[in-house]
């Protein structure tokens, strides 16, 4: 029976792999995030299974060689995370490339929500008693326009939602959807245009800081600002200023720039020691969630489906269609050696 190296476990992933398991390998579940100073907790392992926090680094990947690790799971569908040019020829990357994107869909509709119509602000009015509604005034997402960033499968969920409020709908992505049902733009004119902009784009050296003091300049005034994809798709002193300025209405966040020393952990009874995310939490027009928006029990059944079934491939010596690497992000990868990236 393989045994499989969990880092950053927590107790909901050791509920649905347990699950998903059906007595196909020996799981070790870590609450250390994988880095330079944890790899050697896989030693004895035969794969290593990480999430979007982890860091699979050139270092971490040449200490896995050393302990005969071949093959790192991602239990998430980003990889931005991974040297995948430093373990091509010597670590298989796999991934979950879908799970539910109505889970990451449903979440961002709930955050522009709120943000509009200052739910987070109303909620905890009333618990004080305060009945008023001044400085609560939204306005109807009807006959808006929303430019969205990012048309796969997330996005083109999140589009169809868009449409059922009356929304016009705008999009940009490199590699358009043939016969969308709605108007490819460039991000100057989304910008431009758009009274909402929602990110659903992968972390690329492209779209690093697409969100960015220039681009925030050619947006509306009063523009609101959704983000369930990566942090560092926005420049988050960009961010900071077009929120004290007013250009930026409002923002909401699943996802944060510096977020791996902070999400998915309790700091409650600490200070939080980051300024940056401490004042964006501290504003009445932001609302921050911790990278939830895939947590459902649907999706959590996908991804533990999916990971294991990945690693049953690998170790039967099957093709590995989930399997990624440098040249796949370069669209030059053919899996030509058994179905496989090498």
């Amino acid at each position: 029976m393989k045994t499989i190296a969990f880092y950053d476990a927590k107790p909901y992933d050791r509920q649905y792999f347990n699950a998903a398991n059906d007595d196909r390998f020996h799981f070790r579940f870590f609450e250390s995030k994988l880095n330079a100073d944890t790899v050697a907790l896989a030693d004895g392992a035969d794969a290593v299974c990480a999430f979007v926090n982890d860091d699979i680094s050139e270092k971490v990947l040449d200490k896995l060689v050393d302990l005969g690790i071949h093959i790192v799971a991602m239990r998430c569908a980003g990889y931005n995370n991974v040297d995948i040019k430093s373990a091509y020829r010597r670590v298989h990357v796999v991934h979950v490339p879908a799970y539910s994107p109505y889970a990451v869909a449903e979440h961002t509709i709930g955050l522009l929500l709120a943000l509009n119509r200052k739910l987070h602000r109303a909620y905890n009015r009333t618990r004080e008693h305060n009945f008023s509604l001044d400085g609560l005034i939204g306005m109807d997402l009807y006959g808006k326009t929303i430019g969205i960033i990012g048309t796969g499968r997330i996005g083109r969920v999140f589009a169809n939602i868009c449409k059922g409020f009356g929304m016009r709908v705008v999009a940009y992505d490199p590699y358009p959807t043939p016969d969308a049902n709605f108007a490819y733009v460039s991000v100057d004119e989304l910008c431009r245009i758009s009274d909402v902009i929602s990110l659903h784009c992968p972390l690329t050296k492209d779209t690093y800081h697409i969100i960015n003091e220039e681009s925030i300049a050619k947006m509306k005034h009063g523009v609101y600002l959704i983000n369930t994809s990566r942090g560092s798709l926005i420049d988050s002193q960009a961010l900071m200023a077009g929120l004290k300025s007013g250009k930026i209405g409002g923002a909401g966040l699943d996802v944060y720039e510096e977020e791996s020393d902070f999400f998915y952990e309790d700091f409650s009874n600490r200070v939080l020691q980051d300024d940056r995310l401490a004042a964006l939490i501290s504003m009445p027009n932001v609302i921050l969630t911790s990278h939830q928006a895939f947590f459902t029990k649907e999706a959590m059944n996908a991804i533990a489906t999916t990971t294991l079934n990945n690693l049953c491939q690998y170790f039967n010596g099957e093709p590995l269609p989930n399997e990624i690497c440098y040249r796949c992000a370069n669209s030059t990868c053919n899996k030509t050696k058994n179905m496989r990236c090498f």
